[in-house]
This record gives C-alpha cells, structure tokens and sequence, in this order.
C-alpha cells in the first residue's frame, strides 16, 4: 500500500463549498488530484465518462468520482481528495454533501475507504460530520482515528 499520508493530505479537503452541478464538482475533484501530481488532465475526462455512464452517488450523502478504467494510464500516483457541500448538491436525483475524489490504479485507497465505512453507518453520520465543519476532524476520520458522531 501506498504511504497514507502521500495519497490523502489534510490540504486535500477543501470545507464549505457553494452548491454546484456534478459535473463541476468532478472537474473541480480532477483539477485537485492534477494540481496536487497524482494524475494527469486526461484523467479528468475518465472521471466525468465514469458518472456519464454510471452514476458516482452511492447515497448517505456520499459520491465517489472516479476514472474509467481506461483511464488509468493517467493517474501518476494514487491520491483522495475531499470536497464538503454543506447545503448539498443534487447529483442526478441524489443528495450530495461529502464527494472523494480517488486516483487509484489498484487497490491503494481501499484502506482510506474502509475508514469511511467503518465510521459512516448512514446519512446523518455525514450530516454530524460535516457539521463541525472541521477539516482535522474530516481527515481524522478518513485516516481512521475518530468516529463522526
């Protein structure tokens, strides 16, 4: 596995973001994970062709954007970003408030995700955390150190 603190860095989450469309929150979780070396801008039209063709809501509040696995070539290092829409988003149909952006080839980011299962058992677990509004107290609970609540 990748180092942890290579691939999910406290800048990469970014608190208190204005209501915007799916597309534009994939573009704005690419242009993080390009600015920040883990993939390159191609990667960015995977992540938008991933959503297109199967939606990246997965619910409780959640949306993963991702690249199609033809898009993997693109990703230089693995890397999460994380976005938090306090007033939600509406992704095709599906409130949206925490989106993790993921540059992954293989299965480097499985740790960082079975974090966030572990800690998130249904929606107001987002909603809790989100609502302190805490950037230390979101990549705490994505490194797996405390719970939402």
């Amino acid at each position: 596995m990748s180092d942890v603190s290579e691939m999910f860095k406290i800048e990469n989450i970014i608190l208190n973001l204005p209501a915007e469309d799916s597309d534009a929150v994939i573009r704005r979780c690419g242009e993080m994970l390009v600015r920040n070396g883990y993939a390159g801008e191609k990667y960015i039209e995977g992540m938008l062709a991933r959503d297109h063709s199967f939606s990246c809501a997965i619910g409780n509040f959640i949306a993963i954007p991702h690249g199609e696995k033809e898009y993997k070539e693109h990703i230089l290092s693995p890397g999460i970003v994380v976005l938090v829409y306090p007033g939600g988003i509406d992704w095709h149909g599906v409130p949206v408030h925490l989106v993790i952006g993921i540059a992954a080839r293989g299965e480097e980011h499985l740790d960082i995700l079975g974090n966030v299962v572990d800690n998130i058992d249904d929606g107001q677990d987002v909603l809790n955390l989100i609502g302190k509004n805490d950037r230390q107290a979101v990549y705490d609970m994505f490194c797996g150190k405390e719970a939402p609540s």
